[in-house]
């Protein structure tokens, strides 16, 4: 049985080998269709992680009520037109919500940060103690400023891990002072290091500072969203209740829309998830083309190797070969120009995932290796059964004749 099986195996690649140039053209649909399924596979493998990553940091479990919809089809001038977010909501909702753990002004806005010669852009976020409740975003040296801190507008700050590194290349910043838009501020702490947020631009980018500050320095720049941790197993009952807070808040009736926006992450998800089924549509549509035209070329291919190869045929059935081992040694030739072109289209693949990654998040997890290589057995069997059986059905005296 097993030398039957590495006798087909020889005679497939002695064959292959023999016509080099045929058997790279035939199977270069294949390496296109391996190529395309691993790479798509590969990309939407890394935006997985990527994107749970980034989710974790937002929370599927914080709500932010600002004055857009995250992603709506709303007219713009009317979401223009709607009442700013004010801060006096913080403890209205903290009031009146059962379900709200954790209550957090962000009051949003981008400024210049400097050191001596050393300069950056950045996003600057004025909060309160509770933001930590909020995120996942947690401190990695030093410590987060007080209540205390926050009520007297203490200049203080907590930087993103690229602006210390930028602002502080070398050392440790803590305790240190650098200016925002020319405004002398204390380093506090350094905030854990995140990355990019589904790849695009990145959390260590912004600079923490307290509310009071934010009010007392920069009141009249930037806008304000409100962060609200609810329990997770209570999402839907916490959504509602914070829509009605946020109506009685704002002193609308029955019949008037919404004048705010309650986000949640699923939005982010719905987003995703769309187009994450796009690139793969169009993924498969290619690898199935081009699997299908592989196919059909090796199937040719394999019908003009039985032409070629009818008197030897004959020669082997004549000296004892049974149609068994005939349709193995066919079979065989053909599943080998698959697999040969499968590992040379995952071969590709890795190398450019390698590359990409650089730029994108993408890695190949093991399981779409292996569907890969399966995927080119698969179709090496389908397209060389019906040229495999007519070899192996050939009568040997007719075969010996042929010219």
């Amino acid at each position: 049985m097993f030398s039957l099986f590495f006798e087909s195996v020889r005679i497939a690649v002695d064959s292959i080998l023999s016509n080099k140039i045929r058997s790279f053209l035939t199977g270069l649909s294949i390496i296109i269709g391996i190529l395309t399924v691993t790479l798509m596979g590969t990309l939407i493998s890394g935006l997985d992680r990527g994107f749970e990553k980034s989710m974790d940091f937002l929370g599927k479990d914080v709500l932010s009520i600002s004055r857009w919809e995250w992603f709506g089809g709303q007219d713009w001038w009317e979401v223009r037109n709607r009442p700013r977010i004010r801060l006096e909501y913080v403890d209205k909702i903290k009031n009146r919500s059962k379900y709200a753990e954790a209550v957090a002004p962000v009051m949003q806005r981008g400024a210049s940060l400097s050191r001596g010669d050393l300069g950056a852009r950045s996003q600057i976020f004025g909060t309160t103690t509770e933001y930590l409740k909020t995120t996942n975003y947690g401190v990695e040296t030093g410590r987060f400023f007080t209540n205390g801190e926050d009520r007297s507008g203490a200049r203080v700050a907590l930087l993103g891990y690229d602006v210390a590194e930028n602002l502080f290349p070398n050392e440790d910043p803590i305790g240190k002072n650098f200016k925002i838009d020319g405004i002398r501020f204390r380093v506090l702490g350094v905030m854990e290091k995140q990355g990019k947020f589904l790849g695009l631009f990145s959390f260590d980018t912004q600079v923490i500072i307290p509310s009071g500050a934010t009010q007392r320095l920069f009141s009249r720049r930037g806008f304000l969203r409100i962060s609200v941790k609810i329990p997770d197993d209570k999402i839907e009952e916490s959504k509602d209740e914070i829509y009605g807070i946020m109506r009685q808040i704002r002193g609308l009736k029955p019949t008037e829309k919404d004048d705010f926006a309650v986000n949640q992450t699923v939005a982010f998800e719905n987003i995703y998830n769309s187009i994450k089924f796009a690139i793969g549509g169009v993924g498969i549509f290619i690898t199935i083309l081009s699997l299908v035209v592989g196919g059909i070329g090796i199937m040719n291919i394999m019908f003009v190797s039985v032409k070629e190869r009818t008197k030897e045929i004959g020669v082997r059935k004549a000296i004892g070969a049974t149609k068994n081992m005939i349709l193995t040694q066919f079979l065989m030739e053909a599943t080998m120009i698959c697999v040969i072109g499968g590992l040379i289209g995952l071969s590709f693949a890795y190398i450019l995932s390698l590359v990409i990654n650089q730029f994108f998040p993408s890695t190949m997890p093991i399981w779409l290796a292996i569907t890969s290589i399966s995927l080119s057995i698969f179709v090496g069997i389908t397209a060389g059964l019906i040229p495999s059986y007519k070899a192996a059905g050939l009568d040997p005296i007719d075969a010996l004749r042929y010219e």
